[in-house]
């Protein structure tokens, strides 16, 4: 009798050992009493092709990539999904039996799910949303956001030319607004969007003015360590609905992890509070 092989996933990085991607994936496991692992892999970037070539011969389904090897992933895989290819990075990997990798992109699917779970009320077509930052995270975000309808895009950023990058591949319906005047054109967005780092534990704080934010938009913040950013309380203290950053990190873990254990998990309160330790 033929033993079921044990399957097995990981996220790789360099460094790994701050990911919370174990303990998630981890939680799902045992809830669903599903005999599989997820461990971290702390992988330099030039070994990362041979790595993810060995992978499925010990027994590895899929992994996620996160810094710095979401670009490269994408230029070793065999096959690439459509979103992957649109936001030029890749966050999740499915290592089929004969070798080949296909890489996705659940980064936009994560950001707009934890939008849905969080406000639920929200209404993408209201009006223009503005996107602070133009990395790979504002990548995902802007092709989420033009996916779910939003009208028109600001996207402002500290370099302007990688902004002036994204309007090139995204098209029209994003205008490029300097760093300077981002305050001023909040008050015509019912959608922000913080996707720097600006405001994150040992980071600097996000100086942007927020004296124009409509009461009623939608802010959130890619940030999830500290949970409540000072951006978003200050969005909170102007009536704004708010939305912190981990619900992303839960939901784009999702498809992933369906892709390689077999059940579509939950997005939970209970989750949360695990994951917060």
């Amino acid at each position: 009798m033929t033993l079921p092989k044990v399957p097995l996933a990981a996220v790789i990085g360099h460094p790994i050992a701050h990911s919370k991607s174990p303990m998630l994936h981890g939680h799902w496991l045992k809830t669903y009493g599903i005999n599989g692992h997820y461990i971290p892999m702390d992988v330099a970037p030039d070994d990362l092709e041979t790595v993810l070539r060995n992978m499925h011969k010990m027994g590895f389904v899929g992994a996620n990539v996160t810094i710095p090897h979401k670009t490269r992933a994408l230029e070793i895989a065999d096959q690439v999904t459509d979103r992957a290819t649109l936001i030029g990075a890749a966050n999740t990997l499915i290592f089929h039996e004969d070798g080949k990798i296909l890489a996705d992109n659940t980064d936009g699917y994560g950001f707009i799910q934890n939008l849905r779970q969080s406000a639920p009320d929200w209404d993408p077509t209201a009006g223009a949303a503005v996107v602070l930052g133009a990395g790979g995270a504002a990548r995902a975000v802007v092709a989420s956001l033009l996916d779910v309808g939003v009208p028109e895009i600001f996207i402002t950023n500290r370099t302007r030319v990688r902004a002036e990058q994204l309007r090139d591949d995204f098209g029209a319906r994003l205008k490029v607004v300097e760093w300077v005047q981002a305050g001023d054109v909040i008050e015509d967005g019912t959608t922000i969007v913080n996707t720097t780092s600006l405001g994150m534990t040992g980071k600097p704080e996000l100086k942007v003015s927020l004296d124009g934010l409509q009461p009623g938009s939608l802010v959130t913040d890619l940030v999830y360590t500290p949970l409540r950013t000072p951006f978003l309380d200050e969005a909170a203290q102007r009536g704004c609905v708010s939305v912190d950053g981990l619900g992303m990190l839960l939901h784009q873990a999702a498809p992933g992890f369906e892709r390689w254990f077999g059940p579509r998990p939950e997005v939970t309160e209970d989750l949360r509070r695990v994951i917060l330790g």
